[in-house]
């Protein structure tokens, strides 16, 4: 059976800002259309929604490194010795895999890989199997420190040989029982379904994305705008005119076109077939993608806009997006403006789609707009955000037309 996507087009209107920062510390900005154009990477874009999200369903997910020496923190507060609590928290790399998670004992035994698991309770049941599991590691780690005190033995060449490829082989030893670490480590959040998840040599806790995202990029031309600015000392000695503190910001401005799908299907699936969760999370999704911004510099920018014009489209087979309609850049309208000739661009691109592609595997679209004015190949309009969601999740399941 062929996928069935819901692909979200939002046109925005963001003012001076610096939403997405690269490693000079200047907005980011790329060629497009052989054109400088002002972008904000899917990475930024993503987390914005992810932590929205979460916040809206109380439901926090981790990305981390750390969870080894949070655990053996944990377990100090807990009144554990530090070299055994050092130790138990390593047993949980070490039993996530066959051959063990890599970690790091030099910086705390923080894992190579970034671990993503839902985080409101993952350091206390952790703690908790560590604490069910004390007797054996007490007794495991006597034996390693027994073991390192011991004077070494000397051995032949050949043997030192012998044993260093037996030690490559032996898998590392384990105290804590694989089967609750990987239930641990694998459990699940909506944003573990939504975006997905990959821990490398552990396949159990592999899950495929449902959300694909696309960077955010002006449909005109934008360069960036140096903003210099002072901080005045406020204690400064009479007659001293000069800034305690100047330097030159760099801003961005600009109608911004931003694209996001979402794999129905795949969501479904990774709910366990719940179509009501599915349908829920969606309609929740959906709402944080027309809502959230990075808030890189927030403070001294307050970017804070709402989309200017919101186009959905469920599609069965693939997702389409609508980039190529800012191709070419659109130039300002008579007012100055890049909004009305942005809307115009994207309607009049979407009805190019739908007579290249037809319309056999597009089963609903629909929009809405801050303009008077009817787009008029950009399917249903609609009066409200509230309303395109609902009017767009109902969609998802629909017959395809016959």
């Amino acid at each position: 059976m062929a996928a069935r996507y819901l692909d979200l087009h939002v046109l925005q209107d963001i003012p001076p800002s610096c939403l997405n920062r690269g490693e000079e510390g200047e907005p980011k900005s790329f060629i497009y259309g052989n054109v400088q154009r002002p972008m904000v990477s899917s990475q930024s874009l993503r987390r914005a929604q992810r932590t929205d999200l979460e916040d809206l369903l109380d439901e926090p997910a981790t990305r981390t490194r750390m969870l080894p020496p949070r655990v053996a923190a944990a377990l100090r507060k807990r009144g554990w010795p530090t070299e055994l609590a050092t130790y138990a928290a390593a047993q949980i790399p070490r039993s996530a895999t066959t051959k063990g998670m890599p970690a790091n004992a030099a910086r705390d035994g923080r894992t190579d890989a970034m671990i993503y698991a839902p985080a409101a309770t993952l350091i206390d049941d952790f703690a908790d199997l560590c604490e069910h599991h004390r007797p054996a590691l007490e007794k495991a780690h006597d034996t390693l420190a027994a073991k390192e005190a011991a004077p070494a033995k000397k051995t032949t060449t050949a043997k030192k040989t012998t044993a260093a490829k037996n030690s490559k082989a032996e898998a590392p030893p384990t105290v804590l029982p694989p089967a609750a670490v990987i239930d641990l480590l694998t459990a699940r959040t909506a944003t573990i379904n939504l975006f997905g998840r990959f821990l490398a040599g552990l396949p159990e806790a592999h899950v495929s994305g449902a959300v694909q995202t696309a960077p955010a990029w002006t449909t005109h031309q934008g360069d960036l705008q140096p903003d210099y600015f002072t901080a005045v000392d406020d204690w400064a000695e009479p007659g001293d005119a000069s800034a305690g503190h100047l330097d030159t910001a760099y801003l961005t401005a600009g109608v911004f076109y931003r694209y996001t799908s979402i794999n129905i299907t795949e969501l479904l699936h990774n709910t366990g077939g719940d179509a009501d969760q599915t349908r829920t999370l969606l309609a929740l999704f959906t709402d944080v993608v027309l809502t959230s911004l990075p808030q890189a510099k927030k403070n001294s920018t307050a970017p804070f806009t709402l989309p200017d014009t919101v186009h959905y489209a469920v599609r069965d087979r693939r997702p389409v997006s609508l980039a190529p309609a800012f191709h070419h850049p659109v130039k300002a309208d008579r007012s100055g403006g890049h909004l009305s000739p942005s809307r115009t661009a994207l309607s009049t691109y979407a009805g190019t789609l739908n007579r290249l592609l037809g319309t056999r595997r597009l089963i609903a679209s629909g929009y809405t707009t801050t303009t008077d004015t009817d787009l008029d190949h950009l399917g249903t309009r609609h009066p409200s955000f509230e309303t395109l969601i609902t009017a767009a999740v109902q969609a998802t399941e629909q017959m395809p037309p016959a």
